[in-house]
């Protein structure tokens, strides 16, 4: 996997780095950036509202899509849809006398087949197709956030084209949370296959998310930040006979259970987590119609979430010996598929700590941490990162009060974001690509 197409000579050059990066010494001020997304922050509450109240599934994006062409078109901002199916890219252009670098800040736009519990005025009541059938549609991620701070910073940059030169990418990507079955890749995979990091040509790439936190601070790590993501398929086939006579066929629901066993004992006792985190989770069983029928198959599904792609490998090629042999004990058979759903989001070290100071102008002293632990969490995120160099940061979001170790955690049907935070995502945005054209300067 690439992870950058600019050399580590190349990207300390653009970025000016020796030693501790110092906060931007020209160019625009912070404080005009935190006056300019104060008086828009309204607007971006109202945005997130509404995108809130009219959440859709992946690949299905098709009002956010219009809702985000229609608002970067009344800043002026060049608008290209489409693009990764129903992805939108926008473009502003500095007109500062200048090098014209880019940089490129992503936002993803679709919801989950969640039930909304949060009972806010605004709360979701919409319906989706998932695999065939009808579903609550709920933005219990954040994206309605990140969509909304992302038009927030297009706003606030617009204003400022004539302070700063270079391009400035905007990236509104769908169905980050995954594709219906049967597509070959997911949102950020197909932008980058439509061009969106090519024309114009991308340098660095930002990007954020909301989860549990406190409110107001923002945390990453270079590196190894967020998990690979790899989709697990078994399937079980056996003999289907009476619940009372197990003997006359091949009981594929104690297989089942076996297997569970075997993978979770398999990843409990054959890797080490103080060096590499690794979750192996089987997450749905799927078997039988009645209660005293055996049946001939059972389905299951689940996720493995790595930070090291040999150990990955392995793990897998273990699994699989591991659950065949599991199968075949019993007389039954093993069908055993994986797909990668995320890479490992894998922030680049230079321009991570570059970004830590530009960070600290957005959320204040003490507000940034870019040494936090990894999260087995996945983002697709990194497949941007894979082509150019790229950060990616979390933004605490929790309400006021209330701790976040026990806050509604995102894909809950009651998470929910503290809308005081969004002011802080414009900053972060804005101030992020602001800088990175200045040191490119």
């Amino acid at each position: 996997m690439r992870r950058t197409l600019l050399s580590a000579t190349a990207l300390a050059a653009a970025l000016t780095l020796s030693g501790a990066p110092a906060l931007a010494q020209s160019g625009v001020p912070a404080e005009a950036v935190a006056t300019a997304a104060a008086a828009i922050e309204p607007e971006v509450i109202a945005w997130r509202r509404d995108l809130h109240q009219h959440p859709e599934l992946g690949l299905a994006e098709t009002r956010t899509a219009a809702f985000v062409a229609e608002r970067l078109r009344a800043m002026g901002i060049e608008v290209r849809e489409g693009v990764g199916r129903t992805g939108v890219v926008g473009v502003l252009r500095g007109t500062a006398a200048g090098a014209d670098r880019v940089v490129a800040l992503r936002a993803d736009m679709d919801a989950l087949p969640v039930l909304e519990a949060t009972g806010l005025p605004f709360a979701s009541t919409a319906t989706g197709t998932y695999q065939g059938a009808t579903v609550p549609v709920a933005h219990a991620c954040g994206h309605d956030a990140h969509v909304a701070m992302l038009l927030g910073a297009a706003e606030v940059l617009s204003g400022m084209k004539d302070r700063f030169s270079g391009t400035i990418v905007f990236l509104f990507q769908p169905a980050e949370e995954g594709v219906p079955p049967g597509e070959p890749m997911g949102g950020a995979r197909l932008m980058i296959a439509d061009g969106a990091l090519e024309t114009p040509k991308v340098e660095a790439i930002f990007g954020l998310h909301v989860v549990p936190g406190r409110p107001g601070t923002i945390f990453y790590r270079p590196q190894g930040f967020m998990a690979a993501s790899d989709r697990v398929d078994i399937v079980l086939k056996g003999r289907q006979t009476h619940g009372a006579w197990p003997w006359r066929g091949v009981d594929v629901i104690a297989v089942a259970g076996q297997v569970i066993s075997t993978v979770n004992t398999l990843t409990a006792r054959t890797i080490d987590p103080t060096t590499t985190p690794t979750v192996f989770t089987i997450a749905t069983l799927q078997a039988g119609v009645r209660y005293n029928i055996i049946p001939d198959q059972a389905v299951l599904s689940g996720t493995l979430r790595t930070f090291d792609i040999a150990q990955r490998d392995d793990l897998v090629k273990r699994a699989e010996a591991a659950i065949d042999h599991v199968a075949e004990a019993y007389g039954a058979t093993a069908e055993f598929s994986i797909q990668q759903n995320a890479a490992l989001v894998f922030n680049n070290e230079e321009l991570s700590a570059w970004l830590a100071p530009v960070l600290t102008e957005a959320a204040g002293e003490g507000n940034v941490n870019p040494a936090t632990p990894p999260t087995t969490v996945a983002e697709d995120f990194s497949y941007f990162q894979a082509e150019v160099p790229g950060v990616f940061y979390h933004l605490g979001g929790t309400a006021d009060g209330v701790d976040p170790a026990t806050a509604a955690p995102n894909h809950s049907p009651q998470f929910d974001v503290n809308e005081d935070v969004l002011v802080l995502g414009v900053r972060a945005h804005a101030l992020s690509a602001l800088r990175f054209l200045e040191r490119a300067r």
